[in-house]
């Protein structure tokens, strides 16, 4: 098995990737995004981070955290959140031999992508191609029109405006992940 470095930094900030299992016409994010903001706030709640942003699109989500100055222990919250979100799904799900070995759901896939955030800057950006997402991928021409997303507490705090981001606005930001 590969050996996956990872950054394990108490009090860091991180920009993480989580997809499903199956992404191709998938929209098990989107049908169930009252269950997975229910889990998260469960795994919040007892083992506390800040939320800089989130965007939910039907197959992957995106957000960043921050952790707690003393804890460094990301994986144990995606860990917990995968878990009881697959929990709380009907079965059906197409599984392959090594996944039925392991006992395993067909929900997520097994690795998530994680960028340790290294100053404002990376952080604006990060947050910003949160917020974007959903225009790059096609499911809305505008971000506000896009409901699962952090870009509405955004607006609601005066931080960004309702209509921000045009299309030269990620254009201008560079971030192509």
């Amino acid at each position: 098995m590969p050996n996956y470095r990872r950054s394990w930094t108490p009090g860091g900030t991180y920009f993480f990737t989580v997809a499903l299992w199956q992404r191709k016409n998938n929209d098990l994010l989107v049908r169930h995004v009252d269950v997975l903001r229910e889990v998260v706030r469960a795994v919040k709640a007892a083992h506390p981070f800040i939320i800089h942003g989130w965007v939910v699109l039907p197959d992957h989500l995106h957000c960043v955290w921050e952790l707690p100055a003393d804890d460094a222990d990301f994986a144990l919250r995606w860990r917990l959140i995968k878990m009881m979100f697959s929990k709380r799904i009907e079965c059906g799900e197409n599984l392959s031999l090594s996944r039925v070995q392991r006992k395993e759901r067909g929900i997520w896939q097994r690795r998530y992508w994680e960028h340790q955030i290294r100053d404002e800057v990376d952080l604006q950006a990060h947050v910003d191609y949160i917020h974007y997402n959903p225009v790059k991928h096609g499911h809305v021409e505008r971000v506000a029109d896009w409901p699962y997303s952090s870009f509405h507490h955004y607006v609601r705090h005066g931080w960004l405006p309702a209509d921000w981001a045009g299309e030269s606005v990620a254009m201008a930001e560079g971030i192509t992940t």
